[in-house]
């Protein structure tokens, strides 16, 4: 048996996070037809505990295939033949990597936009709900996220990724739904396995959710989800103009990062009985940052030159506003004297880092160096082991 940190509770998420029966999950943005069919297909063995949840899922299912209707009435061809001023900016790297610090710094831009919580969970119709129906639903949402403490709310930059789960696509976060039937749909995270015809779908829904956002706001979008970082031939054959940022991070510390934040939002969003066995978890943590940076590595030689800038997240911290300066000039956002005073006032508001320490166990060490040389290889390791947000 490999070395294992699963059981520690030094790498798990407090269980009594405030986190209630009617706090959406992810799940409460499908129409009704993807519910039932994950309810079915996943073979879900539902608790008391997660009854009442799931409960809650049905009618808002049902109400989402509804707004659909109504949203394509209103908005379809609009949505259909809407330009993108500016091609999107994807910013890649793996989970815990420092992905959500970066993309908050480059929203501060004014002429950037970002889908929001509540495009994501609820993307089938939020350009005729959002308005009205944001407001009155924003108590239903904690303060912080679970695994970090990262400010919430619908208005809260998100992963495009969990609108991909909602609008009906195959995604490895499906497994949170019902971990104990561990990972699902692990070739839609390079989509090289996938058929050709489901993946023009797949890149067909993301486009149409990009151009969602458009009608709303049309500025640069700002899209952040590492599965993304898999993906970059697939993204590149429909946005050809994309700008890539990409972030790394000491691989020591983004294991056991991983690990725990996996460990959550099972945690959260699962529908299965408490305390899920996480019997598979590490291996998929493994085994996904190598499919991910195997691809990486073939692929950002399609990036066309001035179109993708790599940073680390121990230079982001040291100093942002000397690393965000050099991404606008490698990649060409433009001026960056537009953002200089928005990332200072995210920084005055956020505060000085807190810095996790990890110390893994050295059989545990030597397994992930043996497993993710790739990741070594081709980005080194840092000497500061720290949580990053």
């Amino acid at each position: 048996m490999p070395p294992s940190i699963s059981n520690n509770p030094r790498y798990s998420t407090d269980p009594t996070h405030p986190w209630g029966s009617l706090t959406p999950r992810f799940w409460h943005g499908m129409r009704l037809g993807t519910w039932l069919s994950l309810l079915a297909t996943r073979k879900g063995r539902l608790t008391p505990r997660s009854m009442l949840t799931a409960a809650t899922i049905t009618p808002a299912s049902a109400f989402n295939s509804a707004a659909s209707g109504w949203q394509s009435l209103r908005h379809g061809r609009r949505i259909d033949s809407q330009p993108l001023t500016e091609p999107p900016l994807f910013v890649l790297g793996h989970w815990r990597s420092g992905t959500t610090l970066l993309h908050e710094l480059l929203i501060r831009d004014p002429e950037h936009t970002f889908p929001n919580t509540y495009e994501c969970l609820l993307p089938h119709h939020h350009l005729v709900t959002q308005k009205w129906m944001a407001p009155l639903t924003s108590w239903l949402l904690p303060k912080m996220r679970p695994m970090d403490n990262v400010a919430v709310g619908w208005n809260r930059p998100q992963e495009d990724e969990f609108a991909l789960c909602n609008l009906g696509l195959p995604s490895p976060y499906l497994c949170w739904a019902f971990p104990h039937n561990g990972p699902v749909h692990s070739e839609y995270l390079n989509l090289r396995e996938v058929p050709k015809q489901a993946r023009r779908h797949w890149q067909s829904s993301l486009k149409r959710f990009v151009k969602s956002i458009a009608v709303a706001r049309d500025r640069r979008l700002v899209l952040k989800s590492p599965p993304h970082t898999a993906r970059i031939r697939w993204l590149l054959e429909i946005f050809p103009d994309a700008k890539f940022v990409h972030i790394a991070r000491d691989p020591l510390t983004l294991f056991p990062s991983t690990v725990r934040l996996w460990k959550s939002l099972a945690d959260v969003h699962g529908l299965q009985p408490d305390l899920p066995e996480y019997d598979w978890l590490e291996e998929e943590v493994l085994r996904n940052l190598v499919t991910m940076y195997e691809a990486y590595a073939e692929d950002r030689e399609r990036i066309p030159k001035g179109h993708l800038c790599e940073l680390t997240y121990e230079d982001l911290v040291a100093d942002p506003k000397r690393e965000l300066q050099r991404v606008y000039q490698e990649i060409g956002l433009g001026d960056f004297s537009r953002v200089e005073r928005g990332v200072e006032d995210y920084l005055a508001e956020t505060g000085q880092y807190k810095i996790n320490r990890y110390s893994l166990p050295k059989e545990v060490e030597h397994h992930v160096r043996e497993r993710w040389k790739i990741y070594f290889d081709l980005f080194g390791q840092a000497e500061t082991r720290s949580e990053p947000t």
